[in-house]
């Protein structure tokens, strides 16, 4: 266990330390965002009235808009000179959130992810291979510099290159991976097609650290079983710091919550009410130790439930389910977030397309699959099937090059979407069905 006195601290003292924490946080983020200031205030709350965690409720929520309108660093707490680094997301839907770190922020994120990788097995006499992105992304640097703190060799791989990714396997004696589970099932696949005499048994790999999107059990035993490993859970959101927020230990009965840096609330999506331990809900974050973006009262989107069980790894920490869908309308498309509205930006660049569009998401094995059925114009459809086809594929490699991801395109004659007087049923999830 790397951090035994942290981890297996009695629920009693944990909630003292978070109370002390969450204290120091909220005004932290009072005295130095102006933004917190104003909105604070504008609901008639001062950090002096909160005094245990039953005031949490009349603090306001912060949402991705909120981090949105305040690009590029107007949730900043300490001056840019004590800032070291930043993460942000892709900005594909209007402003990037931007996060701030100073050093004690990436000692904080190094810590938890190292926590997280102890909890799967792994110590300093690893060889860990990293295949998630590095860049503004928090995946690849995340897991690199736990996996350094930890003190195990590090090879930052970054994502791609399957046949690269294969040959350092081998070559290097790796023995922990980590990507997204979509990409651990896509070398898989590579391996069947292309390299049939390229055995997993005889490479050292034994542990997977997969995260960045959702992934079911069914999964898990698909990549365990086909690349010959054991595959754990971690999870984290750029907004809060990165991978690291929450761990499995190997009982793979829940994700441990790293509750020294995190206080967690279950909210009901709709109505924004508290609900009880145990009840699933959207996920609600406040940082109790970070100092260049303090983030209280978080609405993540992200569904799931908090519950402690005694764990018999000895962790007294929290527990939280995987992750099993979002209370917006983005999609999470093997690892990549989509907004509905992003796909019809793609599509109406195009002449001869309507604004009427469906978007299906579907489960296919153990990856997903998206398809976008759109009509076109009368005059369009009527033309020949080349243009047809030609059309069809210069709009998948929009998607690809714009979006990051690739999706079956449809062209469809008019009247074929369904109309509605209400609210347009955009997207059918058939992994939901």
């Amino acid at each position: 266990m790397f951090n035994k006195e942290i981890e297996c601290m009695p629920v009693k003292k944990l909630k003292e330390l978070q109370l002390e924490r969450l204290k120091w946080s909220i005004r932290h983020a009072f005295d130095n965002v102006p933004f917190y200031k104003k909105k604070f205030e504008a609901a008639g709350f001062h950090p002096d009235q909160f005094k245990d965690f039953d005031d949490m409720q009349r603090i306001p929520f912060l949402t991705k808009q909120d981090m949105r309108d305040n690009y590029p660093y107007g949730l900043f707490a300490v001056p840019l000179n004590k800032i070291v680094r930043v993460h942000a997301s892709s900005g594909t839907t209007g402003n990037a959130t931007v996060i701030g770190h100073t050093k004690n922020d990436l000692n904080v994120f190094s810590e938890l992810v190292a926590r997280s990788l102890s909890s799967y097995g792994v110590t300093g006499d690893d060889i860990i291979q990293v295949a998630y992105g590095y860049g503004l992304f928090t995946g690849g640097l995340g897991l690199h510099y736990g996996s350094e703190r930890l003190g195990a060799l590090t090879v930052p791989m970054s994502g791609g290159n399957t046949p690269r990714q294969l040959m350092f396997i081998k070559d290097f004696g790796v023995t922990v991976f980590g990507s997204t589970p979509s990409y651990a099932l896509n070398i898989a696949d590579f391996i069947e097609k292309n390299m049939p005499d390229f055995k997993m048994e005889s490479t050292k790999l034994r542990i997977g650290v997969f995260g960045a999107e959702p992934w079911t059990e069914g999964m898990r035993s698909e990549i365990e079983r086909r690349l010959k490993i054991d595959a754990y859970d971690i999870y984290g959101l750029s907004e809060l710091m990165g991978p690291g927020v929450s761990y499995e230990c190997k009982n793979k009965s829940g994700l441990h919550l790293g509750e020294d840096n995190f206080y967690a609330e279950i909210i009901n999506p709709d109505t924004g009410e508290l609900l009880p331990e145990g009840e699933r809900g959207e996920i609600v974050y406040t940082s109790l130790t970070k100092e260049a973006l303090p983030v209280i009262r978080y609405r993540s989107r992200d569904i799931t439930r908090l519950f402690r069980d005694g764990c018999s790894c000895g962790r007294t920490l929290i527990k939280m389910d995987r992750v099993t869908g979002r209370s917006d309308d983005m999609l999470i498309i093997r690892g990549v977030n989509v907004f509905p509205s992003q796909i019809e930006s793609v599509l109406m660049k195009f002449e001869g397309i309507e604004p009427h569009y469906q978007i299906i998401v579907d489960r296919k094995g153990p990856l997903d699959d998206i398809e976008v059925m759109v009509e076109v114009n009368e005059r369009l459809f009527s033309d020949e099937i080349k243009v047809m086809n030609d059309l069809s594929k210069n709009i998948s490699n929009h998607f690809k090059s714009s979006l990051g991801i690739s999706a079956k395109i449809t062209l469809v004659e008019p009247q074929t979407i369904p109309r509605s007087e209400g609210k347009s049923a955009r997207v059918i999830d058939k992994r939901k069905i």
